[in-house]
């Protein structure tokens, strides 16, 4: 657990559960929170933060950032949480280091919004005292995959197989769990 201050597990068996789980907890995400989404490619980390938007009630549309590395979706004055935070949408896949991230300059939008960053372990922890982690894994050959970071399973079409979700609390902001993670199967504190 490494720092941890709190572990839970999930087990969702479609796309559509992936999708409002996270949109249940983008309902209690506030400006300046920080996640960091792990997985291998088409573990459901695209599909976990259009759910994110949904719950924080930022413009429709969410996509992968890969090839521009960020994008900001704005609160919708007339969506569910008016005045609520923006949401920036980070791949951090191509980045190498700390040095990387500073560059694309997340620390103007930190205060504002709610950032989310792809691939972002051992990359962004700097940015804030305080991080959610949440790790994706998918069925690989009928065994969760153990191995998140070196598996690249290319047939994404199957959104609908079991995917477990590993949260993880960092830092002040996240000393206990969200009320909805409590459910979950208890790992750590």
């Amino acid at each position: 657990m490494s720092g941890a201050q709190w572990e839970r597990t999930l087990t969702v068996t479609t796309a559509d559960q992936t999708h409002a789980l996270a949109a249940a907890l983008g309902g209690v995400l506030e400006a300046g929170d920080l996640l960091v989404l792990t997985g291998e490619l088409g573990a459901g980390k695209t599909t976990f933060t259009q759910g994110l938007g949904e719950g924080l009630g930022v413009r429709a549309g969410i996509i992968s950032p890969t090839f521009v590395l960020v994008r900001i979706h704005p609160n919708l004055p007339d969506g569910p949480r008016p005045g609520g935070p923006d949401l920036v949408h980070v791949d951090a896949y191509r980045l190498e280091s700390a040095a990387e991230i500073d560059d694309i300059d997340l620390e103007n939008t930190m205060d504002t919004a709610v950032t989310v960053v792809e691939w972002g372990r051992d990359r962004v922890e700097h940015l804030s005292e305080s991080r959610l982690e949440v790790e994706l894994h998918r069925a690989v050959g009928g065994e969760r995959s153990t191995e998140a970071q070196d598996v690249l399973d290319f047939d994404t079409d199957d959104d609908d197989e079991p995917r477990t979700i590993v949260f993880r609390g960092f830092g002040p902001r996240w000393a206990e769990a969200p009320s909805l993670l409590e459910n979950a199967e208890q790992g750590g504190n």
